[in-house]
């Protein structure tokens, strides 16, 4: 299958999208990426892309076709005009570079912004091709509860877009079930619309035995570690996790490590340092994520987040699958469908989002378990994982829906 796989973020950023075009790859696809220049999430365009382009036209045997983008900056203007200039830009310079090219299926990978769907749909007319997408984000609803776009009247207009792309897909998969309702609601034809989740990254697959623990660790080899990883953003209610944190500093052996960064970081650091919770929440940046591993071997428990906001509640956050995959007891400050998927799996523990008193008994109660208890906990979860999410599995479905086949 020749596949054309449209995203404005893709390898060296951190996506789980670069995972989907290598799994392809390994099962003899011909794949061809159409994305921006890497800019995420610092808002600046990476300095060894600047150096050298040529570096990162290549991934895994796909060819990678960029186009320029303005970099997403630090604040909403900027934000605007980076999701704004990706999507005029591959819909201008997408067709050109990609002239005389056929494709059997192109893809878009629809995390925020939507707009990035507009090049894919414009080049599937041009080639006549089927165009799928695989929506990890909702809008409007997204802009709203970040509070990103307030105006309703705003609102109404992303939405009126929305639905001109999802009616113009031939497929769109949803990353959870409880998408399905709302993107019925955009997209019209119910038979059209498809759940797949997100798979268990290789780099999670194995599990964590005969892993080294991350040097950077070595000061919290004697504690009781719960962990935080990935992007420090609004919707992840750190406030909520410092209530937590303030609410457990009887526990002299409990540590909050926080590994990652976002936009949120700067207000996490102040209020960590106002709240005086500089000995008991540590941030330790970001990583690669091939090094997750290690710092997931220095944790007791893992920790996922969101806001309570309805949108939120819809959504399981990609971290969840590889959380359980590693076989770590995880602590979930989740409404809806991230919880239930951590609550049937066996695996953790959920307290209700924006609930910093429930999170902190749940700490509690994991911190007075024997270690026997919590690793039998972490097992059912990397058990279910494997049954639910399992890679192989998944991309073979994926391989069938792209190719038309028919799947349950």
């Amino acid at each position: 299958m020749k596949l054309l796989v449209v995203s404005q973020y893709f390898w060296p950023e951190d996506f789980r999208v670069n995972d989907l075009v290598a799994g392809m790859r390994e099962r003899g696809h011909d794949v061809t990426v159409l994305t921006g220049w890497p800019n995420y999430p610092d808002g600046k365009v990476f300095p060894k892309f600047r150096a050298t382009p040529s570096d990162f036209a290549c991934f895994q045997g796909a060819e990678v076709v960029r186009v320029p983008l303005i970099p997403r900056g630090d604040n909403a203007t900027m934000l605007a005009l980076n999701y704004l200039s990706f999507a005029l830009s591959a819909s201008l310079l997408g067709p050109w570079r990609l002239r005389r090219r056929r494709y059997d299926a192109v893809f878009v990978f629809q995390t925020s912004p939507v707009t990035a769907a507009f090049p894919a749909l414009l080049l599937a007319r041009l080639k006549r091709t089927p165009v799928s997408m695989w929506i990890l984000d909702l809008w409007p609803d997204t802009l709203h509860a970040i509070g990103a776009v307030r105006s309703q009247r705003l609102l109404s207009i992303v939405g009126a877009l929305v639905r001109f792309i999802y009616r113009r897909c031939d497929l769109i998969l949803v990353q959870s079930k409880a998408f399905l309702p709302n993107v019925e609601r955009y997209g019209g034809e119910r038979e059209k619309i498809r759940y797949f989740p997100n798979w268990i990254e290789p780099t999670f697959a194995p599990g964590l035995e005969g892993i080294a623990v991350a040097p950077e660790l070595v000061d919290f080899s004697a504690t009781f570690n719960v962990m935080f990883a990935g992007n420090i953003g609004e919707a992840q209610d750190m406030p909520s996790v410092l209530d937590a944190a303030e609410r457990t500093r009887d526990i002299d052996d409990l540590r909050w490590l926080i590994v990652g960064e976002g936009r949120a970081a700067g207000e996490l650091r102040e209020a960590i340092a106002n709240r005086g919770l500089v000995d008991r929440v540590i941030l330790l940046g970001r990583h690669p994520v091939e090094r997750m591993p290690e710092f997931f071997t220095g944790a007791h428990a893992m920790l996922v987040s969101l806001k309570r906001e309805p949108i939120w509640a819809m959504t399981v956050p990609g971290k969840v699958q590889s959380y359980l995959a590693v076989g770590k007891p995880v602590l979930a400050m989740l409404d809806g469908e991230g919880g239930r998927v951590v609550d049937e799996s066996g695996g953790g523990l959920v307290s209700p989002a924006g609930d910093g008193v429930a999170l902190a008994a749940n700490v509690r109660r994991l911190h007075a378990m024997s270690a026997t208890e919590r690793r039998i906990m972490g097992e059912r979860g990397r058990a279910y994982a494997a049954r639910e999410f399992g890679r192989a599995a998944l991309f073979t479905r994926l391989e069938a829906l792209l190719t038309g086949e028919k799947v349950p």
